[in-house]
């Protein structure tokens, strides 16, 4: 199989390819075409002569959210084409695409078009005879460059509500998981986008397609979602043309539970929040404190829930954990447990499995300084700390250079109220985990990123909000 750029409305190929390899069988099945500077450049080109001639931002709100529904549609009409595309680049098990990425993909574009139309503006009265009010015009040119970890859904976050808004996007999917990018570019074709709206590129990111793509001048807005680093150089690439980014990025997400929780529910929730999609989840609650006088049962039943869980091939339907992304990222996440002995900490149960997996593993008894307690893993690993009273399970949980999201469990309603106001995070889940509402901010502060999207943060970024003031 070989899967192509699409620009300007055409499959574009490169005199160079690169494989994407199925982590299950860790053969490639399928040839990428290796873009560079000329693709990078037609790509932008393409966006901005449909977004400076083409229709696209002269549409009204109804035309392109028909367009954006009709997209939606096409989305869950190819369910599991698109599903097994996600499955075979990155590991995620069949079942957890069908039931979560597939229709979360569909409903972003439902939401985001049907966002834009009822979208409210301001109007500000003036006592000197003035009215002024308030126009939200699109911003031009999006780079959209998203994770390997939720490909085809994360797209469709980014790329729905720069395209509700009126503009036009270039899509660099991450190296490891091209496939689902290319094919939803060909169903917006088929649902009757103009050429030129959505542009996809396949490459890497340093001297290569991704560093071409935000360094243009011609590019109005970039947004980001994966490693913290990455963040940091794609915003001082963006500085040097002042351009707008969004940066969604890394996590070391906290999760407290303390003596009057549900246990059951807890239990149920932490082990979601930290083994879903194999722990390769920027939200995922790696590190784990639970209240003193429930440690112990609670670290017991957690346990047997993550040792029952089935790891194994994800085309399997009874598949909860698949295979790591890649080689590479294998080694990463075994490397934080081969330095266990030398870094402090014990395994309780988990570790590698077959191929490139690792089993759901849980580690007690590490040094708040170890590095599995520090840095994020990205894998399904979590560290486990007994905590007393209510301070210093805050104290912990903020004992971070990330701030994306943390969760606590309780059922004393106070509590609930004082902890999430104290948690640094751009998210707290409470009594529940990864529950989103679209209209909410999404984004993280410290080293988890810059700017929020979702809803009105969304058509604030995506848009240049402008100011007309009248003489009446």
């Amino acid at each position: 199989m070989r899967i192509e750029h699409v620009i300007d409305g055409k499959h574009v190929g490169s005199a160079e390819t690169f494989p994407t390899v199925d982590p299950w069988t860790r053969e490639p099945w399928a040839e990428v075409a290796l873009g560079g500077r000329a693709e990078a450049d037609a790509a932008i080109a393409a966006a901005r002569r449909a977004f400076d001639e083409g229709p696209w931002p002269q549409m009204g709100y109804a035309e392109r959210g028909a367009l954006l529904h009709r997209l939606a549609d096409l989305v869950e009409e190819h369910a599991e084409e698109l599903a097994l595309l996600d499955t075979r680049d990155m590991g995620k098990p069949i079942t957890a695409m069908l039931t979560k990425d597939v229709p979360r993909t569909a409903l972003n574009f439902r939401f985001f078009a049907d966002h834009a139309r009822l979208s409210a503006a301001e109007a500000f009265p003036m006592d000197s005879g003035h009215h002024a009010y308030t126009r939200y015009e699109p911003a031009g040119v999006v780079v959209a460059i998203a994770p390997w970890n939720f490909p085809l859904m994360l797209e469709s976050w980014k790329i729905a509500p720069a395209l509700a808004w009126g503009n036009t996007v270039v899509l660099k999917p991450a190296e490891q998981s091209p496939a689902s990018a290319t094919r939803l570019a060909e169903l917006a074709l088929e649902a009757g986008f103009p050429p030129g709206v959505l542009n996809v590129v396949h490459g890497f990111g340093p001297d290569a397609v991704g560093e071409f793509l935000t360094t243009s001048p011609d590019v109005d807005r970039i947004t980001f979602t994966g490693e913290s680093n990455t963040g940091r150089a794609i915003s001082a690439a963006a500085a040097r043309n002042l351009t707008p980014v969004s940066l969604e990025l890394g996590g070391k997400g906290a999760n407290l539970v303390f003596a009057d929780a549900d246990l059951d529910r807890a239990v149920e929730w932490s082990i979601k929040a930290i083994y879903t999609n194999a722990g390769q989840v920027c939200l995922a609650g790696s590190r784990l404190y639970v209240e003193r006088p429930i440690y112990d049962e609670f670290l017991a039943r957690f346990v047997a829930a993550a040792e029952a869980m089935v790891v194994g091939d994800p085309q399997d339907p009874a598949t909860q954990i698949g295979p790591l992304a890649s080689e590479e990222h294998y080694e990463k996440v075994t490397g934080y447990l081969d330095r266990l002995p030398q870094d402090g900490g014990k395994i309780l149960t988990g570790g590698r499995g077959e191929g490139w997996t690792v089993r759901p593993t849980v580690i007690v008894d590490a040094p708040l300084d170890a590095r599995v307690c520090r840095e994020e893993i990205f894998g399904p690993v979590v560290v486990v700390h007994p905590f007393e009273g209510e301070d210093e399970g805050i104290a912990l949980a903020n004992d971070t250079p990330y701030g994306l999201n943390a969760m606590l469990f309780t059922e004393n309603l106070r509590r609930a109220h004082r902890v999430a106001a104290a948690l640094r995070a751009g998210t707290v889940w409470v009594n529940c985990f990864f529950v989103r509402d679209l209209r909410a901010p999404f984004g993280g502060v410290g080293d988890s990123g810059v700017g929020r999207e979702g809803g009105d943060y969304s058509k604030e970024f995506f848009t240049e909000p402008k100011a007309v003031v009248m003489e009446i």
